[in-house]
């Protein structure tokens, strides 16, 4: 929505007044009558005193012209122009400093509906108004459209959402089109960002996990936005999550010990065994991506050989990382549980704690390790690391409120295959 610096002066002939007078007499009012206020009675129709490009009411228009409006005749000028589409987007513009003409200054989208308010003003200062309505064609282009991430459903409190685009998007001016229509909403409400992991591909996260119990509502308003020359933003389906209680697991590779808590509180605590020198487990905040009751393991899926090889059976499996990093049961190391590090980077427990994590834990229930000898876990490309970033960082790579350069802060996505698990 546009205002114009240099309006047309009102000329207002009668205004209220407050009047010193005789208890008896009292205080005068504000005048309403035809003598009064101009500003007090009902617009009145300014349609023969406007033009618009579009047309008529229900015109169809080439969405690649701009939108103006014009005052024809010296009865009345421009004073304010709004329009504004079915997806709730203004359409910015700019009046002329005589107030004559107004004229759009960032491209209508193709395939939508507008709704054109305009607000006049004559020489005696009263004001009329003129409403419009039309249609753009749709656009015949390539669409920019938008998945987001996971599907609707219940989660952890360290679940990222995503959205993965169909096309990509790399300048500045276009990435800020594209994430000002990704809108996320949570109740109770938190401060969050999106952040471009590379040309495709965005995370959204807040600043702290999502509040226990809250609702979190994502979609696009991208239909019909132009990105760039050929191509349109699409229709995409919006998601909704939910949390549940703040679960959240800490696993100490060095004391061997994980504490799992709920809503504050630690309810458990169990002895485990992690990745062994030269299959060090990652240290930093994972996310659980996913449970299997029974999952084969194999050495060769992951590049282990020699006298490291392994093909076995795992029960109560909560997987961490694409590249097969999970918590499972590890009878077969029961010797080592609290006491030393000897799987080849998972984080082994006994048969009943790990059934006990499988069936207290959901995807986007965050699980972080410390005082490992291993590297941290890499932001994107393996699973969810994105909690390893600090929220400054987090926010630089975002092209509203920094620029989202294509590396971002902490680089692309690494590109990791979901590959087999390791024990």
């Amino acid at each position: 929505m546009n205002h114009s610096s240099n309006r047309t002066k009102r000329r207002i002939s009668v205004g209220c007044a407050l009047t010193l007078a005789p208890l008896a007499v009292g205080l005068t009012s504000c005048s309403v009558g035809s003598g009064g206020n101009p500003l007090a009675g009902a617009p009145y129709d300014a349609s023969n005193q406007i033009s618009v490009s579009a047309g008529e009411e229900g015109a169809v228009v080439d969405p690649s012209d701009p939108l103006e409006v014009t005052a024809t005749g010296d009865e009345g000028r421009i004073a304010d122009v709004t329009a504004v589409d079915t997806a709730g987007r203004f359409l910015s513009g700019k009046l002329s400093e005589d107030g004559t003409r107004w004229r759009s200054t960032t491209p209508l989208a193709a395939g939508v509906r507008y709704t054109v308010r305009i607000s006049t003003e004559n020489g005696s200062g009263e004001q009329g108004r003129r409403t419009l309505n039309f249609q753009t064609k749709p656009a015949h282009a390539k669409r920019l459209g938008v998945t987001f991430g996971p599907d609707s459903g219940t989660y952890g409190v360290g679940q990222p959402i995503t959205a993965e685009l169909s096309h990509k998007v790399k300048s500045a001016k276009q990435r800020k089109l594209v994430e000002g229509a990704l809108i996320v909403k949570s109740s109770p409400h938190v401060e969050g960002s999106w952040h471009w992991v590379d040309s495709k591909e965005l995370h959204y996260r807040p600043k702290e996990y999502w509040p226990a119990h809250s609702t979190v509502s994502v979609r696009s308003r991208m239909k019909g936005l132009k990105i760039r020359e050929g191509l349109y933003g699409d229709k995409s389906k919006p998601v909704k999550l939910r949390t549940g209680d703040r679960v959240e697991a800490l696993a100490d590779a060095s004391g061997l010990s994980m504490k799992f808590s709920k809503n504050g509180k630690v309810i458990k605590e169990m002895p485990i065994t992690t990745g062994k020198a030269g299959f060090e487990t990652r240290n930093g905040t994972k996310v659980i991506l996913g449970r299997e009751s029974f999952v084969r393991m194999r050495s060769g899926s992951v590049g282990i050989g020699g006298g490291e090889s392994y093909d076995l059976g795992v029960h109560w499996a909560s997987r961490l990382t694409w590249s097969g990093e999970y918590v499972h049961a590890a009878p077969w190391s029961s010797g080592s549980h609290g006491v030393s590090n000897s799987s080849h980077g998972c984080t082994g427990m006994s048969t009943e704690n790990a059934q006990w994590f499988f069936e207290h834990v959901r995807p986007g229930v965050p699980v972080k390790y410390v005082n490992s000898d291993g590297d941290t876990m890499a932001p994107f490309g393996n699973g969810f690391g994105d909690w390893n970033l600090s929220w400054k960082k987090w926010k630089h790579g975002s092209a509203l409120l920094r620029g989202g350069q294509e590396q971002g802060a902490a680089g692309s996505a690494t590109g990791v295959s979901r590959l087999q698990p390791q024990v």
